[in-house]
């Protein structure tokens, strides 16, 4: 949960003690990449914490991500192989991996490896006790011309109309506590999962921390957000997503009432606490 309470709790806790770390990826068509993500991560997690586990969530892959997964579990214990049998898009690759993590932080990041996961050293060194995400950002994007100026035009839209001030929205290089999600509910399928992510982030009052990562060029496969129809599906999807969020407000005004009805609910307690005491 986002609010000043729950960090009030945590004042005075030092931010590494006790982590508890779920990594996990999304793959789909990632053969090439998803071994060596593992490996690393295994290593990176193995230095920061002895309480770990690494997911990949097979998207429907057609090519041999599933086989190579399969070996990897059997070489890593704390691997977990999470397969849908068709694809569900990033976002509900997204959704599964939050669905199915374990621990109170939860990281993640791309299978395809055009970011490095020992840089999740970073993002826990930058999570402090009043700190419910740590963003990455790229310092510089390598990828063909045509993402980039895609890119930066998909960032300065998103910013203006789900009036975010992250650098940078599309960045899937991140940290967050679990207990967020006892706030933030996801439903989006499509990529534009970020922006629903970072909007309701913003909008129940979590803390933002940012840091900058390293960014690659895509070493195997292909993107599937850069066509044509893809980006015309995203258009329609980001104007649904800000007419749900920003005009109408929906997920403002359903946090309000359960914060209300949660408040309300801790009053009466207390209520009867006090009364049984006095009798």
């Amino acid at each position: 949960m986002c609010n000043t309470a729950a960090r009030r709790k945590l004042v005075g806790e030092s931010a590494n003690v006790g982590l508890s770390i779920s990594a996990f990826f999304p793959a789909y068509n990632d053969a090439g990449t998803i071994a060596s993500m593992v490996v690393v991560a295994d290593r990176t997690l193995r230095a920061l914490t002895d309480d770990y586990e690494i997911i990949v969530v097979n998207d429907g892959s057609p090519d041999h991500t599933g086989e190579i997964l399969e070996d990897l579990a059997a070489r890593y214990p704390r691997l977990r192989v999470v397969t849908h049998p068709r694809n569900r898009g990033y976002g509900g690759a997204l959704r599964s991996g939050f669905a199915h993590a374990t621990k109170d932080l939860v990281f993640y990041t791309d299978g395809d490896a055009q970011y490095d996961p020992r840089e999740l050293a970073l993002l826990v060194a930058a999570l402090q006790p009043d700190v419910d995400l740590v963003n990455g950002y790229k310092i510089e994007r390598h990828d063909p011309l045509n993402r980039i100026i895609i890119g930066r035009l998909y960032h300065k839209v998103v910013r203006v109309m789900f009036r975010l001030r992250v650098r940078d929205v599309d960045c899937d290089f991140r940290l967050l506590r679990r207990r967020i999600f006892d706030d933030v509910d996801l439903r989006e399928d499509s990529g534009v999962i970020c922006v629903e992510l970072m909007t309701k982030v913003h909008q129940a009052g979590c803390r933002i921390a940012e840091v900058p990562v390293h960014h690659f060029h895509r070493a195997y496969g292909k993107s599937q957000f850069f066509n044509f129809a893809r980006v015309a599906r995203v258009g329609r999807d980001l104007i649904r997503l800000w007419y749900r969020l920003i005009l109408r407000g929906e997920f403002r005004r359903k946090l309000a009432a359960r914060r209300r009805s949660a408040a309300a609910s801790g009053a009466a307690v207390a209520t009867g606490a006090a009364l049984l005491t006095e009798s």
